[in-house]
């Protein structure tokens, strides 16, 4: 067998593929713009919207290097205000949560998306987290 194809398995070469903290953060909004467009195409969020943000947080968080752990682990709600906060002002109407108002502004939008998707955030932050934690647990430099 090939020493380079030994080397490319270990744990210290699959490591110099992990993502930075900003590369990461750059391809998770990138996936949540392209999530949202896909489901606000029909005029609401729905389960896509909640399946791609638990994907994104999870994904981000096995993919960045040791070093960035920490801005995975607080991406989750940022993400969901910023994803939130261009969907009431671009498609107000997509976030249809009961008991809105029709005539609600934008602060009143942004505030009942980010409540009607908490599920949603403790669900994928708390998976998130957890795969954090495992990730120092298992780090090779403890």
């Amino acid at each position: 067998m090939d020493a380079s194809a030994v080397e490319s398995r270990t744990p210290a070469a699959w490591a110099r593929r992990d993502l930075t903290a900003r590369e990461a953060i750059t391809v998770a909004c990138a996936a949540m713009a392209l999530i949202t467009l896909l489901d606000v195409s029909d005029g609401r969020l729905g389960f896509l919207f909640s399946l791609g943000f638990v994907l994104v947080v999870i994904t981000v968080a096995m993919s960045v290097d040791v070093y960035s752990l920490f801005q995975a682990g607080v991406l989750p709600p940022a993400l969901l205000i910023g994803t939130m906060a261009i969907v009431s002002m671009f498609w107000p109407d997509a976030i249809q949560v009961h008991g809105l108002s029709a005539h609600a502004g934008f602060v009143g939008r942004l505030i009942a998306g980010v409540i009607d998707r908490g599920a949603t955030l403790i669900i994928g932050h708390g998976l998130a987290l957890a795969i954090i934690a495992l990730r120092i647990l298992t780090s090779p430099d403890r």
